[in-house]
């Protein structure tokens, strides 16, 4: 078994004595009180904690607070407790904990809940976050790993988010840890036109229509035992909805030109940029369809309101070539953009980077790749397809102040903060600056 970081949180010194023998071969820290262990656990760089509920005495002493928080920095929380009735065992659960253990027996307890540790570790891959979707954020480490509990189900999934940000390969991840034996199959419902995207979900046979030469399996199909990934669902046309919704409830289908139903148990999982309610109420996504993709629904945050994340992306992006060194004000540079292509952008700023830079980089150098990586991903687009579903949502006078405020925010990072600089080129009125400025950021 490797060496493991673990945190216990004990206020017992003979308990805490226990715990390090049993512990011994592993990296431990303690923790008495709530207050060392919160500041402990605020690390982030523990595998395990455990958990003792009663830190002293009262009610204001009950370790329970510390369950979500270990959680939150993706760490196995174990409770151990003097107490097992169902009350506090279904307390712990429902805040959150991994395992739960009444005190008494630590040296067959703790062996057990190692060896659970790792057998999840095994199936989950401990490198999660630092090799498949690389994240520091406490909120998006969270997010993912309750997303993964339900990866062996046959629960749909939807995966909310900006352009950019990493839905498809969560949507791999949540398959790879599905224990499914079929293929994972992704199709981008906004890339085909209605009769294209139908073909190419239930395949034809030949002669279905004109230039089909051959018979063609379709994607319900491929994935059968599998997942099947539908990006920009919001994008599908009511009618391909309504030949979908049937697919799903049923299992099978008929492909193009075919009088013989197909069967495919596929898993559905989905992603998004739009609003899903707004387009039910608008009477573009069928309510019956929406509940039939529509079970766990997951939130991935734009790349500006995760900026840990920056440079350990940058960091994978890189790794294995050029090695890249960052001045001081280059890095504050990069701290400062707002990433509006996310991972995306970053991806592009990186390879741009890399493909002709040398090796020590300066703030304007990170400027100017900058542009560069966003206008090659569309973001200099008047009004791109997300700047568009802002517009309706909150009215055209509401998306020209965003679209303002990203401008001049930008052109004040470019020039250091110099508001002068950004009035001449902007060539913008003093109030229309301060307006602006005084405006919150609008994710």
């Amino acid at each position: 078994m490797p060496k493991l970081s673990i945190l216990v949180i004990e206020d017992d010194p003979l308990a805490r004595k226990v715990m390090e023998k049993q512990l011994g071969k592993h990296s431990v820290d303690f923790a008495a009180d709530k207050a060392s262990a919160k500041a402990k656990l605020e690390t982030g760089r523990h595998d395990l904690c455990f958990i003792d509920l009663e830190l002293g005495d009262g009610e204001e002493a009950s370790g329970l607070e510390m369950i979500p928080l270990a959680v939150s920095q993706g760490t196995y929380a174990v409770v151990m407790s003097g107490h097992d009735s169902e009350k506090f065992v279904e307390r712990a659960y429902a805040l959150g904990c991994n395992d739960f253990y009444a005190k008494g027996n630590e040296e067959a307890n703790v062996g057990h809940i190692l060896d659970r540790f790792m057998g999840r570790r095994e199936k989950s891959g401990s490198d999660l976050f630092t090799q498949r979707f690389v994240t520091e954020d406490p909120a998006t480490r969270a997010v993912i790993t309750d997303a993964l509990k339900y990866a062996s189900s046959d629960l749909p999934i939807i995966i909310l988010g900006p352009s950019g940000t990493g839905k498809t390969s969560l949507a791999k991840i949540i398959h790879d840890h599905s224990g499914r034996t079929g293929e994972f199959v992704a199709i981008n419902c906004s890339a085909y036109t209605e009769d294209l995207l139908e073909a190419e979900l239930f395949g034809y046979r030949k002669g279905a229509f004109t230039g089909a030469g051959d018979s063609r399996k379709g994607k319900l199909l491929a994935a059968d035992h599998g997942t099947l990934f539908l990006d920009e669902i919001g994008s599908m046309s009511l009618k391909m909805q309504t030949k979908l919704l049937k697919a799903i409830e049923e299992k099978s289908f008929y492909p193009l030109g075919s009088d013989k139903p197909e069967k495919s148990q596929f898993r559905i999982i989905s992603a998004t940029l739009e609003d899903l309610q707004g387009l039910i109420k608008a009477g573009k996504l069928r309510f019956d369809f929406f509940q039939r993709i529509h079970g766990l629904t997951v939130q991935l945050a734009p790349l500006a309101q995760r900026k840990c994340d920056v440079f350990p992306l940058l960091s994978f992006f890189t790794r294995g070539g050029k090695r890249l060194n960052f001045t001081a004000a280059a890095k504050e540079r990069l701290s400062r953009h707002a990433w509006p292509g996310n991972v995306r952008e970053l991806k592009k700023f990186v390879d741009l980077l890399v493909a002709g830079h040398e090796g020590s980089v300066t703030p304007e150098a990170v400027a100017r790749l900058l542009a560069d990586a966003v206008a090659s991903d569309g973001g200099g687009a008047f009004a791109s397809e997300e700047q568009y579903r802002f517009a309706l949502k909150n009215g055209l006078d509401a998306s020209v102040d965003r679209m303002t405020d990203e401008i001049v925010r930008r052109c004040l990072d470019e020039n250091n903060g110099k508001k002068t600089k950004v009035l001449a080129d902007l060539k913008i009125s003093t109030r229309l600056l301060y307006a602006s400025l005084k405006r919150p950021e609008i994710s």
